[in-house]
């Protein structure tokens, strides 16, 4: 059981692990198993179908009144711990072993083509700073928190402060070289990462140069 004046946030992600566990659950067992008020569980529970993490069944009963029961969303999913790294990992090191890491360099460059025809349309008729910021939203929708910024000579740079595929890239750094292909061809640009995470940076910073005269747009950092 739970001491009471814990913070709301630790509750709710207590209630949200008996809804993995042991759900479907009524307001009434989950205040049983966390030894609080069910005005108390039901605040918390609120709050969670409110985001979207948790959801209610009516559950009728030959007698007495129906019953709520409620159970976690898919989008809760994202709440718990995943090991998805460990299975790629371990696929491309039985790919490594049985044909060799050119089949595993296929692989990564066959992505990079794939994420080239995705991107590359969203990058036509824009300008240089157009492209970076677009890059960087969507870098940033991939999880790889981005951020970019104008330099004093008029060029740009990129940085990443997470990267979802750092326990991949650390191992088949092609991943790393695809990447800054990527950035190449999508941008039309020089693209110089100066700093690496996976060579153990505090996070991948690019610096970014036009090959073209006039394709800079003057504008403001963000």
């Amino acid at each position: 059981m739970i001491q009471k004046g814990q913070e709301s946030g630790s509750t709710r992600r207590l209630i949200m692990t008996l809804l993995k566990t042991k759900g479907p659950l009524t307001i009434g067992a989950l205040a049983e198993e966390l030894g609080i008020t069910e005005m108390g569980v039901r605040r918390h529970v609120l709050q969670l179908e409110q985001d979207g993490l948790a959801k209610t069944k009516v559950v009728r009963q030959a007698m007495g009144r129906p019953l709520h029961v409620y159970s976690l969303t898919e989008r809760s999913e994202d709440y718990f711990p995943k090991s998805y790294h460990n299975l790629a990992l371990e696929l491309l090191r039985e790919l490594d072993h049985g044909s060799g890491v050119e089949a595993v360099n296929v692989l990564f460059e066959g992505r990079r083509r794939r994420m080239l025809a995705e991107y590359a349309p969203m990058m036509e008729q824009r300008n240089l700073e157009e492209r970076v910021a677009e890059l960087s939203s969507i870098q940033n929708a991939g999880g790889y928190m981005a951020e970019w910024s104008r330099t004093e000579d008029g060029s740009f740079e990129m940085r990443e402060y997470n990267c979802p595929i750092r326990q991949v890239a650390t191992q088949y750094r092609k991943a790393c070289q695809c990447e800054h292909n990527l950035f190449e061809e999508l941008l039309d640009a020089k693209v110089k990462r100066s700093e690496c995470m996976a060579e153990g940076g505090q996070c991948c910073r690019y610096e970014i140069t036009p090959v073209r005269e006039g394709d800079i747009s003057a504008g403001t950092s963000k």
